[in-house]
């Protein structure tokens, strides 16, 4: 799905907004791996190099206001300049046989990967669907709608019933018919809720081989729960509310809008008619075949126009989508097929049009870059008022939610509009990798979300060079998958699941950042210009048809002549990542892996997985992509020791721990210029998450930090910022002296260089120069630098007075951060109006998600009750949530309200749709003590977890290293500030 889809709304919330910070900060002092049993080896080469016959995606959380507070609020998918304090990333998606997947790289892996396949609920294979002919008529006033459909069945096997899936319908009637045979007027219908399932039976045997048609009449819900067939409302031009309706399929909620056979590999075609008012658009993924009069079957006597659409082509059921509602829309002739955006008539129709000459450019540079034309008639994306991921990637309808496709670009941040682009790639990428090829199940989710993920980020490199989103990928999806795979509670990028419950919570950072991480590996390893070639025999040689990740090793090989599935298999089969240590000899380095967990307590049992690994070796010769590490230690002679580094721009999937001084010499080829800047973020990250799990003192990150106040390149400052951020975020529960130190620290960490780069902003200034400033004017902010909080004060003086430019919009979110943590019930009001009645939808989530930062416990108990009011849409639940997390007074009333409230938010949020589950891990995994563990595990010792189990896991894991690296450090913390006269 769309853009981090972390699956709804909520899920993308905590996922994206917990994804960084969760490789907790800190670093230092290298404590060397010495034990090792392997003799020295030959410089090794790569392990791909056999060749193969070749056939013919805080600062305190995060500074408000930087790019990664945008990608809190999505993403769904990329989805923040503001990073809440702990970080569990969260989640942010049937078959027939299939042949063992299960290829392993080294004996030592041998039986480690899990049988993805095993115990799935899926369908029964008697019969397979070809054909879907749908028709559907909304009530608006009822919140209901009837259906009919009639399907087209390959009978495959003796058949005396049919089972499909259904959910959350009422079936009126069925029929069944074989050629002109009526098999069936009145078939016992059996419906399993658990299962989803609803089966028709009949006496007559329908035989192998033989065509049947199955017709069902049926009634559903309009529900507001964002799935399957369902209502969103937005406001009339008399200032009523008024309803569209719309859909949103994916993983498995098609059930839930019409009787189906909802699994991925059982691709049908779709003629789908929509029954509406004169008055009402109708979308679908196709365009219009026909348009006429028919008697309602809602409004008795009356006529409607019912529109159908023609028939699509081979697709699946997660695909199919259909819009009814009052909607204006912009259309460009730009590409070869019409694109249009539309959106609801109380938003301004215009804020759509960058991101609609951005499609039309984009589905033109996807046609010749893949070598494989779009095949529908249009492209249609909608912004949607009431939308549960960032975006939908439905065939020819893409639907999303509103702040990620429509943009006032005078009055929006540059990270908003990266945010919108991205999205749409990522989206329009999906037309191909998941629309036109498809993974045959969900454990294959992330061959569309991976990929999607890392093409978006590709093309967007190509529109918008100066952008150099490349080297913002360190700080954002390579930091986003190796949080989360950190953890023992992670999982493989090919995971099992076998209900739909589970398919849910897999839309996280694994399925798209580490699934985009391998994909960018690969392709720096191969030669994008190879790994193109083999993505076009990919697409060419499994159109229409679906997918296991070994059939894009295949076309990969083909291309290459490598034997890419060997190597890559063990990635994603296997879950977790290598800490690679480093120790020097005279003239050699000796490297050794393990498995890298922040919680510091590898089993051996755990370790057993030897990952291939892609050395980048950067000396003054270059960078050496050929060199590997494909056992658990070797040794590499160098000609010259005075300067390396491994892991060049940071393109490979592991942590480096450097000993102490060979860090010490890092650093100062970073300021000779010898590291780019995806290497000096990358060698902080490292620093700083290898001081969490114990290899590092935390004392030797905050040095290497203060070494880097020179630095001067945006992405590095990000994850400067990023690390301290983290580490006062663990410390939230300390002294009060210790935290105020480093406060301290932050502030001057950053202010000389807030104050050198200013806050003023002109057309001269490029995009990232926009992010920059915005960015440390927030971290010096809310650290408390004088000059800064007088000014935010000035500026919303003046906005509170009604000049609405006086805060600049990429400043927007700072000032509410600051404003709010420095004053009272005044300034609060004023945000709050901000949130509930400010035009965009840019404007109200950015006031919305700072109101958080208000202390006092009057202001948190109206930011808590704020949440579950008819001001906030069910969608944006979490944005007043997040940023209680920035201080422990928030922290600990946001998990008493969760208890409190519990029963009501499981009636508002169902589990079974994972919206839960970010609330869930938003009121967990900031806390840091053993006791907070305790206290979570007693609330829901006897409550069902069913739907967020993994998230609930994850925070306990995180909350785990928290407590064990304060336990550990809290000293040599103490110890650092008080040297430096922090403390």
């Amino acid at each position: 799905m769309g853009f981090l889809r972390q699956h709804g709304a909520l899920q993308r919330a905590s996922q994206n907004a917990l994804r960084r910070p969760a490789t907790v900060a800190g670093a230092g002092r290298i404590r060397p791996i010495t034990a090792r049993s392997s003799s020295r080896v030959p410089l090794t080469r790569s392990f791909m190099s056999v060749a193969r016959p070749a056939s013919s995606t805080i600062l305190y959380p995060t500074i408000p206001g930087s790019q990664h507070q945008i990608l809190a609020e999505y993403t769904p998918r990329r989805t923040l300049a503001f990073r809440p304090p702990t970080t569990v990333p969260l989640q942010a998606r049937h078959c027939s046989h299939r042949r063992n997947m299960c290829k392993h790289f080294g004996a030592e892996n041998e039986g480690s990967a899990m049988a993805v396949q095993q115990g799935r609920e899926v369908l029964p294979v008697n019969v397979k669907p070809l054909h879907y002919d749908l028709t559907l008529e909304p009530d608006f006033e009822k919140a209901t709608y009837e259906g009919s459909v009639t399907i087209d069945l390959d009978v495959v096997e003796n058949s005396t019933e049919i089972t499909l899936n259904t959910i959350d319908l009422k079936v009126h009637s069925a029929k069944v018919t074989s050629g002109d045979q009526v098999v069936s007027s009145s078939p016992k219908l059996t419906h399993d809720d658990d299962a989803q399932t609803t089966k028709v039976g009949f006496t007559d045997t329908i035989p192998s081989g033989a065509k049947a048609s199955l017709t069902l009449t049926f009634t559903g819900t309009l529900n507001d729960n964002m799935a399957g067939f369902y209502r969103s409302s937005f406001k009339a031009e008399d200032g009523s509310k008024t309803w569209l309706a719309t859909t949103q399929m994916e993983p498995t909620d098609a059930r839930r809008a019409f009787p189906c056979f909802d699994e991925p590999a059982l691709k049908s075609t779709f003629t789908v008619t929509l029954v509406a008012e004169d008055k009402m658009t109708c979308l679908s993924n196709m365009d219009v075949a026909s348009e006429k009069q028919v008697d309602s079957q809602i409004a008795k006597g009356e006529k409607r126009k019912a529109v159908t659409f023609n028939k699509t082509p081979l697709m699946s059921t997660y695909l199919l989508a259909f819009i009814v509602g009052e909607l204006n829309y912009i259309e460009t002739n730009n590409f070869r097929v019409p694109v249009r955006v539309y959106a609801p008539k109380d938003r301004d129709i215009e804020h759509g049009r960058f991101p609609l000459e951005l499609a039309a450019k984009t589905l033109d540079f996807y046609e010749k870059t893949f070598d494989s034309p779009f095949p529908l008639p249009k492209m249609d994306m909608v912004a949607i008022p009431d939308f549960s991921a960032g975006a939908m990637e439905n065939w020819g309808l893409v639907t999303y939610r509103v702040v990620d496709l429509l943009i006032d670009e005078k009055n929006s941040g540059a990270s908003l509009k990266q945010r919108v682009a991205e999205t749409v790639q990522h989206e329009l990428a999906h037309q191909w990798f998941g629309n036109l090829v498809t993974m045959d199940f969900w454990d294959g989710l992330w061959l569309n979300e991976g990929f999607a993920t890392w093409m978006s980020w590709y093309s967007c490199n190509v529109f918008y060079p100066d952008w150099k989103v490349w080297e913002g990928y360190v700080t954002d999806n390579l930091a986003s998958a190796l949080s989360l795979d950190s953890l023992r509670s992670s999982h493989p990028i090919e995971v099992p699941v076998k209900r739909a419950d589970e398919i849910n919570q897999i839309f996280d950072a694994i399925s798209y950042s580490k699934g985009s991480c391998v994909i960018r590996m690969i392709s720096k390893y191969l030669g994008e210009d190879v790994f193109m070639e083999g993505i076009r025999r990919y697409l060419k040689k499994h159109a229409y048809g679906n997918t296991q990740t070994g059939d894009l090793w295949a076309a990969l090989s083909d291309a290459s002549g490598k034997d890419v599935e060997k190597v890559m298999d063990i990635w994603t089969k296997h879950v977790g990542f290598p800490v690679v240590t480093v120790t020097e000899g005279s003239d050699s380095i000796h490297l050794k892996q393990n498995r890298f967990l922040r919680t510091a307590d590898v089993k051996p049992e755990e370790d057993q997985t030897l990952y291939p690994i892609f050395l980048g070796l950067r000396t003054k010769e270059g960078v050496d992509h050929e060199l590997a590490l494909n056992t658990r230690e070797a040794d590499f002679k160098l000609k010259d020791l005075d300067f390396f580094k491994l892991n060049a721009d940071h393109t490979g999937i592991y942590r480096t721990s450097y000993t102490p001084e060979r860090l010490r010499k890092l650093g100062l080829a970073a300021k000779d210029g010898l590291l780019s800047v995806e290497d000096r973020a990358g060698m902080i990250a490292d620093a700083g998450a290898l001081a969490t799990s114990g290899y590092q003192k935390t004392s030797g990150i905050l040095s290497l930090l203060d070494s880097f106040k020179s630095e001067t390149e945006f992405v590095v400052w990000q994850e400067i910022t990023s690390r301290i951020s983290v580490l006062r975020s663990a410390w939230q529960f300390e002294d009060q002296a210790v935290k105020d130190a480093l406060k301290t620290f932050q502030l001057k960490l950053t202010k000389d260089k807030a104050h050198e780069v200013g806050w003023a902003f002109t057309e001269k200034d490029g995009h990232l120069e926009q992010q920059f400033k915005a960015m440390m004017f927030g971290t010096a902010g809310v650290a408390k630098d004088d000059t800064i909080v007088k000014a935010s004060f000035e500026m919303f003086e003046k906005f509170k007075n009604g000049d609405r430019s006086a805060i600049h919009p990429n400043l927007r979110g700072s000032v509410y951060a600051i404003v709010l943590s420095n004053g009272g019930a005044a300034e609060y009001d004023v945000v709050k109006e901000e949130a509930i009645n400010a035009k965009t939808s840019d404007e109200r989530n950015t006031a919305m998600r700072s109101l958080g930062r208000a202390k006092s416990p009057e202001l948190i108990q109206r930011t808590l009750a704020l949440s579950l009011s008819d001001d906030v849409k069910a969608q944006d639940i979490y944005l007043p949530l997040s940023s209680l997390r920035t201080h422990p007074e928030g922290i600990e009333a946001l998990w008493a309200w969760v208890k409190e409230n519990w029963k009501e938010l499981e009636k508002r949020l169902p589990p079974s749709l994972s919206m839960l589950s970010s609330v869930v891990s938003i009121a967990t995994s900031s806390f840091t003590r053993r006791e907070h563990i305790k206290d979570i595990e007693a609330f829901f010792a006897d409550k069902s977890t069913k739907g967020f189990d993994k998230a609930l896991a994850q925070s306990i894991d995180a909350i785990s290293a928290k407590a064990a690296w304060i336990e550990r450090d809290s000293g040599d913390v103490k110890a650092w500030l008080e040297e430096n006269k922090y403390l």
